[in-house]
């Protein structure tokens, strides 16, 4: 369970630079609610105190 939420920070992160630097124009307000995401990914993971 701890490496997916991982997985899934890498990923969303990922998917918000492509977007950022790819497609600025086309994704619009999608690249922040990725950002978003991750970032409570992130947030979710300090908050349950688990390690690597």
């Amino acid at each position: 369970m701890r490496s997916l939420i991982w997985l899934i920070v890498v990923v969303l992160i990922v998917g918000w630079l492509i977007g950022f630097i790819g497609f600025p124009e086309a994704v619009g307000n999608l690249i922040h609610i990725l950002l978003v995401l991750a970032v409570i990914a992130i947030l979710y993971r300090l908050a349950t105190g688990r390690k690597l």
